[in-house]
């Protein structure tokens, strides 16, 4: 394994790894807990719940039944972690070893190459900049030029704009949810109602998921979901259906569901 033959070589005291609640994630991390513990036991192993603005392990020590109990939980604890970022420290020079360098136009073609019938995304410009575009840009920034309606009509699909249009910024880390909420509450004051709805999405309902998901061995089968929702599936399993869709009806919004206008 190259993690911890690099925690080796480089002769680092301590290793400072994610948070994921997702099977492939903890088990990679515990693979290289359980090498460093063979080879290198001194080696201190830390993990950072860096995408969640409470960590999962703090909100809930179990799993929630609903948002009703995980909110009251966070609540408790919200304004504990909800603070604004410390200064960095200076970085101290590394006067040791360097990695071996990373070959990232081969790392580059390899993805390109087995993504090659993905089409390319026009519409989002990634980075961190980008993100704080979206979030408080002057043009089209969520929180200064479009709050207002998220409350009224996010759940609308003929008004997009109404969304943050935040997601793929957060799911790969070019801003932080903690960011998000930080500057949304300085801004509580133009629209309560607006805010305290994305609030209530941002935090709760998607910590909500990531608590189920780390204390949810079978979050991704029906034997994770509740036990009232498997027997209202099996008791409805062999109801007739006026259509039934192929999954590309469903992706591309071929069905027969009209669609609410407002």
């Amino acid at each position: 394994m190259e993690i911890p033959a690099l925690v080796q070589r480089l002769g680092a005291s301590a290793l400072v790894a994610d948070f994921s609640p997702l099977r492939p994630v903890r088990e990679a991390l515990d693979a290289v807990v359980g090498a460093l513990c063979r080879d290198a036991a001194s080696v201190a192993v830390h993990q950072v719940d860096a995408h969640n603005v409470v960590p999962v392990w703090a909100a809930s020590g179990k799993l929630e039944y609903s948002a009703k109990t995980f909110r009251s939980k966070m609540n408790k604890v919200l304004d504990e972690y909800l603070v604004d970022f410390p200064e960095f420290a200076e970085v101290v020079p590394w006067d040791r070893d360097q990695p071996k360098d990373i070959d990232w136009d081969t790392l580059i073609d390899t993805v390109c190459s087995q993504a090659e019938d993905v089409p390319e995304i026009d519409w989002c410009e990634p980075g961190e900049a980008a993100a704080m575009e979206a979030l408080l840009g002057t043009k089209d920034g969520f929180l200064t030029e479009r709050i207002k309606s998220y409350d009224s009509d996010r759940n609308y699909p003929t008004k997009p704009t109404a969304l943050s249009g935040l997601s793929p910024y957060l799911h790969f880390g070019h801003i932080s949810a903690q960011r998000c909420a930080l500057e949304a509450k300085k801004r509580r004051h133009l629209s309560p109602k607006s805010v305290d709805a994305f609030l209530e999405e941002l935090i709760i309902r998607r910590e909500l998921a990531d608590n189920f998901c780390y204390y949810q061995p079978h979050y991704d089968s029906v034997a994770g979901a509740w036990e009232w929702a498997r027997k209202t599936l099996k008791d409805h399993a062999a109801d007739k259906r006026e259509h039934i869709y192929t999954r590309e009806q469903l992706e591309n919004a071929k069905t027969a569901d009209p669609v609410c206008f407002k």
